[in-house]
């Protein structure tokens, strides 16, 4: 396994050294992917930003998809829900399918679905029909998550993934900032059907740039001949492997207290601390600015320069530390705090994200050259389906105290922690 302070080097078998070697029958160029660089980066980045696109754009409409197709608040919100599950489920069998075919048939299918679920959403007649479709949107956008980091592993290795994946950050963490405001100003000059129409719109757009830019990454001879079992078989394998399980756990559960945070910080900043939509938008943003510039500081000055492992660890005592902070504070014990502080702690918190999630993904790829498509779905399932149990958490004590978004994040931060330090440790030992 590669050092994670070594420079990248091409694995045997993927980088052909010479033009017959990459094969026109094959149709897998990998130099000519790497040397695209920042078309690669962006298609990618595209991929990894459609799903928040898909699911934040629309959060604008809701209230009018309420009065509309006449339903209640919480069956439209199931519409939010039905689209998570599908991210969720859908990296599973878009993972495995493309350790088996290679990258670029189950990524234009799962695109050409998309656009076909977003254009239904579009016109659905009734909550229920928009439920089954934004169902089958999650789960089709979930093949632009899993291939992009599949995509990562083929071209990339050591501390150059690491950099390349805090690359991508800096793209998909623009999506959540940006999305609701390009779905509020959609909503401005039509409905909540608009909003879908934008979608079908930049998914078809992404398709035809994929079909363009983005070669097969790959290569038939690395690729898996199996069906359903052996697919299974593969995932039992990579989860048997404590140090793999222990990067996607600490991912896993670093992403769910982002969940949180996400799901009570409008409720924790407006309701709580009388904060104006307006000063919201503006920490969101502050705290989206944060994430993404450790992440550029991670992948640009720290990778290379000290070993990922010790980059995460920081990375994940500090989220443990904001969360322990934060649960002091809105607990009371030194009287009211105010909004400065918390959302201090909440930035603290958020931009340590960029420390911990660039550097699990990598981490936990380095182990998987044989089955990238399977361990990026295990550690996309992971991340959402903790999230989303985490989430809901937040509000379980009501509309009146902060304590339960801290409470999850600093449990979501500490098991993380202990995660990384007792499953990881032998991985650890071997890495300078």
């Amino acid at each position: 396994m590669p050092d994670g302070g070594q420079s990248t080097r091409a694995r045997e078998g993927h980088i052909p050294s010479s033009p017959a070697a990459t094969g026109s029958d094959t149709g897998v160029d990998i130099p000519a992917a790497r040397r695209a660089g920042l078309i690669v980066t962006l298609v990618l980045g595209g991929l990894t930003a459609l799903p928040p696109l898909s699911m934040d754009m629309y959060l604008p409409a809701l209230p009018a998809v309420t009065r509309v197709l006449d339903s209640s608040a919480a069956t439209a919100q199931l519409t939010l829900t039905a689209c998570l599950t599908g991210m969720a489920l859908g990296q599973l069998v878009v993972g495995p399918m493309s350790d088996k075919w290679g990258r670029r048939k189950p990524l234009l299918l799962g695109m050409v679905v998309y656009v076909f679920a977003t254009a239904i959403c579009a016109l659905a007649p009734t909550v229920e029909l928009l439920i089954g479709f934004r169902l089958l949107q999650g789960l089709a956008g979930a093949a632009g998550i899993v291939i992009a980091r599949a995509v990562v592993r083929d071209l990339y290795d050591g501390v150059e993934m690491a950099r390349f994946f805090s690359t991508l950050m800096l793209i998909s963490g623009v999506a959540p900032v940006i999305a609701p405001v390009i779905g509020g100003q959609v909503l401005k000059v039509t409905d909540w059907r608009g909003v879908f129409v934008v979608l079908t719109v930049v998914g078809i757009a992404l398709t035809l740039v994929v079909v363009k830019w983005l070669h097969e990454t790959l290569p038939p001879e690395k690729r898996h001949s199996g069906g359903i079992g052996e697919a299974l078989s593969t995932m039992r394998g990579l989860l048997a492997d404590r140090v793999f399980t222990g990067y996607m756990l600490a991912g896993g559960l670093a992403f769910a207290a982002l969940f949180a945070y996400v799901a009570a910080s409008p409720f924790v900043v407006q309701e709580i601390y009388g904060a104006s939509p307006q000063t919201y938008s503006l920490l969101f943003g502050v705290n989206s600015i944060g994430l993404i510039t450790v992440g550029q500081i991670n992948g640009r000055l720290l990778v290379g320069r000290v070993s990922m492992e010790k980059v995460l660890g920081l990375g994940l005592v500090v989220i443990t530390l904001a969360g322990a902070a934060l649960l002091v504070m809105t607990s009371g014990v030194f009287g009211e705090p105010g909004l400065v502080p918390v959302a201090a702690g909440l930035f603290v918190l958020m931009s340590a994200m960029g420390l911990a999630m660039p550097n699990t993904n990598a981490l936990a790829l380095m182990r998987t050259p044989h089955a990238a498509g399977s361990a990026s779905a295990l550690i996309g399932t992971a991340s959402f389906l903790i999230g989303a149990i985490a989430s809901p958490l937040v509000g379980i004590a009501g509309e009146e105290t902060a304590v339960p978004m801290a409470v999850v994040q600093v449990v979501c931060g500490a098991g993380a922690l202990v995660c990384f330090l007792t499953l990881c440790s032998q991985s650890s030992s071997r890495r300078k």
